[in-house]
């Protein structure tokens, strides 16, 4: 069976065999932080220095890592997929464009842009906002990273819906399904028709939402899914 509108949704399993590290550890910190300090309104508020140092961190360390062959994969779909192709991504790395993918969300924000609370403008960022340099739209020193932290809104939820209301095959790669609304989209995509699939190392919080489950490393399983939809791709 072919699917002519795919949407796509990929959690921190996925960049977890790039060596990104999933979002908590087992003791319930992030890297070494409680959450409510360094991803929160609040905790900027409360302690801007420690924060920016945090994400600048993070930023940093994206240079040591690489696409892995998931990523590759879904950016061989986005180039050669002649339907409607719609990739929503939880993780703020940018490994999804250096694997080649183009029609792609960052629905959690991006560590490479920076946001000016005081202008509303955002520019791609590579280095530190440690010592809050100035906007380069306004010179206003209110730059912040541009993460959806805890209490935010997502990026392109009105998008996201839209494009699963419309899908024909939903697919899931790497989540926990602890997290929503990015946790929900499976019962959107399912009450609109579409056939849903989970890859993931271990069963998620949602699995039994999906018509079907395949349990492995992404950096396996998803090759494969694509060699099977480009396989059965429309005319």
């Amino acid at each position: 069976m072919s699917y002519p509108r795919i949407v796509i949704l990929t959690g921190a399993g996925i960049s977890a065999e790039s060596g990104v590290p999933t979002f908590r550890g087992p003791d319930g910190l992030w890297e070494g932080h409680r959450v409510e300090d360094v991803a929160t309104p609040e905790a900027f508020r409360r302690n801007p220095a420690l924060v920016q140092a945090f994400y600048d961190a993070r930023r940093a360390r994206l240079a040591e890592v690489r696409p892995n062959a998931a990523h590759l994969a879904l950016g061989r779909l986005d180039r050669e997929w002649p339907g409607d192709l719609l990739i929503v991504t939880q993780n703020v790395d940018d490994l999804h464009e250096r694997g080649g993918a183009r029609r792609l969300l960052h629905m959690h924000g991006e560590l490479l842009s920076a946001w000016c609370t005081a202008c509303d403008a955002r520019h791609r960022w590579t280095g530190p906002l440690a010592g809050f340099p100035p906007c380069p739209a306004c010179s206003a020193r209110a730059l912040r990273p541009d993460i959806v932290w805890f209490g935010e809104m997502p990026y392109g939820m009105d998008r996201i819906l839209d494009a699963l209301a419309a899908c024909d095959l939903f697919v899931a790669i790497g989540t926990s399904g602890q997290v929503y609304p990015a946790a929900g989209f499976v019962e959107t995509a399912r009450a609109a028709g579409a056939r849903t699939l989970e890859l993931n190392l271990d069963p998620s919080a949602m699995s039994e939402r999906f018509h079907e489950r395949r349990l492995g490393p992404a950096g396996t399983l998803v090759p494969a899914l694509v060699d099977e939809l480009l396989a059965r791709a429309p005319a």
